[in-house]
């Protein structure tokens, strides 16, 4: 019996010393700055500097990334290094040499560290990763992206069909990025019989021409080139070389809420084979992060699209397009979103159609990455 309660009271003992030890830490942390915090927690491994310090000085295999390189550390959002910062590596599938400092530091505390981290890329020119807002189904984004996105559009009735397009997007320096999207559709004919053939290839390119993250907005200027390499005749193209010059703004809301904002005009070459266009189109959603903020996100929007051919006897046709995005992997670079467009006008002959897409953010990790 003695010997119980001698154990009992030690384990007091030592769970009070434990939460004091912690107490004392969080309290040393708390009264620090962003790059004090940086020295205490972080400078032995990633260097004074941010460079990440050698292996004879840390004593381990795993590479260190760079701080000062803007391509690096710039795409993420705050809240990804939040969650690293807090949870440890494995957090977002990192490696577990990364401790975690969610018990010595305070939410307040990270915010600062991060914000100093921030700081180690020196070029303002770079847009930071809190503007790079949730993909919806059909409006574009105005953040520069490095990933890949499969996308289908299913329609029913006597037209049905099915596209799948094919998404490349690549950064271009600090503002800028190309895109090629290659579509294969599937169009159900007259007798019911299904045809498959390569659609209009689209080559695109999108400049960031003003970002500010404490205004939390951005807005880019491009232009789509589509080349007629469908086939007219079996409704797989337009059969004729459009440009489409657009505009894409981004604004971040209060508690995590984004809107997007998409316009256009649509030029073909030839306008005895399809008539110009103008198209405007607005997202806007919410994300809902899992764990507190740290894990899966989940975010439902609604796009309002609308589109008029500018010839006088056509009215503008408009749709509305509720959807919900989730991510996937532990390291939020794989998601997937689905949702329907629903006409709102010439609903006699136009249907319902399913949109989907799967995005892979290939810069953050392979495909098979990330996951655990």
């Amino acid at each position: 019996m003695r010997t119980l309660v001698a154990a009992l009271l030690m384990t007091l003992v030592l769970l009070a010393g434990d939460a004091s030890l912690r107490a004392q830490t969080a309290s040393r942390f708390a009264s620090m700055s962003g790059e004090q915090a940086y020295d205490a927690a972080c400078a032995a491994c990633h260097g004074t500097d941010g460079r990440g310090n050698p292996k004879s000085v840390v004593g381990f295999d795993v590479p260190l990334p760079d701080f000062t390189d803007c391509t690096f550390s710039t795409p993420e959002p705050d809240g990804d290094w939040g969650s690293v910062i807090h949870l440890g590596g494995p957090a977002r599938a990192f490696s577990r040499v990364m401790p975690a400092f969610g018990e010595a530091l305070s939410d307040e505390d990270i915010d600062k560290l991060v914000g100093y981290l921030r700081g180690f890329c020196t070029d303002p020119s770079w847009p930071l990763g809190d503007l790079n807002l949730p993909r919806p189904l059909v409006t574009e984004k105005a953040f520069p992206e490095n990933e890949t996105v499969i996308s289908m559009a299913i329609a029913h009735g006597d037209e049905a069909s099915v596209a799948t397009d094919v998404v490349y997007e690549r950064r271009l320096g600090k503002r800028s990025q190309f895109e090629l999207a290659v579509p294969v559709e599937l169009q159900k004919g007259a007798g019911g019989t299904w045809q498959r053939g390569l659609g209009d290839v689209v080559f695109a390119v999108k400049h960031a021409l003003f970002h500010s993250r404490p205004a939390g907005s951005i807005l880019s200027v491009g232009v789509e080139a589509v080349f007629p390499t469908g086939k007219e005749t079996e409704r797989f193209g337009k059969g004729v070389n459009l440009f489409e010059p657009f505009v894409a703004f981004g604004q971040m809301l209060p508690s995590d809420g984004f809107l997007h904002l998409h316009s256009g005009v649509e030029l073909p070459a030839d306008t005895d084979k399809s008539s110009k266009e103008a198209f405007w189109r607005m997202a806007i959603g919410k994300s809902f992060m899992e764990n507190g903020g740290l894990g899966r996100a989940w975010t439902p929007m609604v796009e309002l699209v609308g589109a008029k051919e500018l010839v006088d006897e056509e009215d503008a046709q408009w749709d509305i397009v509720p959807q919900m995005q989730i991510t996937l992997s532990k390291r939020q670079h794989i998601m997937i979103n689905a949702g329907l467009r629903i006409p709102l006008t010439s609903r006699a002959e136009r249907h319902v159609q399913v949109l989907t897409y799967f995005l892979w953010d290939w810069f953050d990790g392979g495909l098979f990455d990330g996951w655990r």
